[in-house]
């Protein structure tokens, strides 16, 4: 067992996912902007995500650990484009310097021994869930390490949603009360209320209160759709409106379930035992620092993070 926050963490048949997109946006925007290497070019988001990575590591010890990282920041080639053309249309295109700090952290991730992925057609959320399948499916617990709401639609009894940077753990039970439905209606959740940062629109009028109502009632968007003749009878504010709505909206919200569904059978060659850990390149790893102008303190975390290993 090893602790984090005084709470012990079990290290035996547990997976660890990581969402990288966060972790590395995080640092981009917290971390000294000025951190920079001998050509100028930024350092900041890399270096922070490096010491997250590392704290990690050094923290859990985890058995096994994969990290999925998003190609296109604003998903352009994602299949979802093709099913909706404005998906993240609302985002603005991405920093260079910020794009170029991804692709050195996936390249961090393999110095450390740690397996990373990646997809043009597919986005780090379908990857997680993808994967997480495959473990599950070999009787191992997920833990899913992300601020992201729309991952905890993966957790099952026994996975974890761990809110790393809020120390944050939330259990299958835990999802409901967190982000208003279980986690097998999220996806349904979100088709309802809509999406603002992902530029889904949902249907008008009916917000996450309603929705959560509405869930509680009905055991999916199917369920509800084949019983809207019920909703004007419920104890729901202007219930009435609300299934009118509904119905004006239906192909808007079927289209959203396309769209806010992570995919867990997307193609991807990896095996529960390609998330193992591998040795450190030590040599690829003193380069790496040395180009990137990375001081001592990451180098010896490193460095006792092999030797624990």
């Amino acid at each position: 067992m090893s602790a984090i926050g005084g709470v012990p963490v079990a290290r035996s048949g547990a997976v660890y996912y990581i969402d990288a997109s966060y972790f590395i946006f995080r640092a981009y925007h917290s971390m000294p902007s000025d951190m920079v290497d001998a050509e100028g070019n930024a350092t900041h988001a890399l270096y922070g995500f490096a010491r997250f990575l590392s704290d990690l590591l050094e923290q859990v010890r985890p058995e096994r650990i994969g990290v999925a990282f998003d190609i296109s920041l604003r998903s352009v080639t994602s299949f979802r484009n093709g099913i909706y053309p404005a998906y993240k249309a609302n985002r603005e295109a991405p920093p260079a310097d910020l794009e170029r700090q991804f692709t050195l952290c996936r390249e961090f991730c393999r110095h450390m021994g740690v397996a990373e992925f990646a997809s043009a057609e597919y986005e780090a959320d379908d990857i997680i869930g993808t994967l997480a399948s495959r473990s599950r499916a070999a009787g191992l617990r997920n833990v899913l390490v992300t601020r992201d709401k729309d991952l905890s639609q993966l957790i099952r009894d026994g996975d974890v949603f761990w809110d790393y940077s809020g120390n944050n753990r939330y259990h299958y039970h835990d999802i409901g009360p967190r982000f208003g439905v279980i986690p097998e209606l999220i996806a349904d959740f979100l088709a309802l209320t809509g999406d603002s940062v992902d530029n889904i629109p949902g249907v008008p009028g009916v917000g996450k209160k309603t929705a959560a109502e509405l869930f509680a009632v009905f055991a999916s968007l199917d369920d509800l759709y084949a019983n809207l003749h019920r909703i004007p009878s419920l104890k729901l504010r202007g219930a009435a409106a609300v299934a009118a709505k509904l119905l004006a909206h239906k192909d808007a919200a079927y289209l959203a379930r396309r769209l806010t569904g992570i995919v867990c059978d997307m193609p991807i060659d990896a095996t529960v035992d390609d998330l193992k850990p591998r040795p450190q390149d030590r040599s690829g790893l003193d380069a790496f620092f040395d180009t990137h102008g990375f001081g001592n303190i990451l180098r010896q975390q490193v460095r006792r993070i092999a030797a624990a290993a």
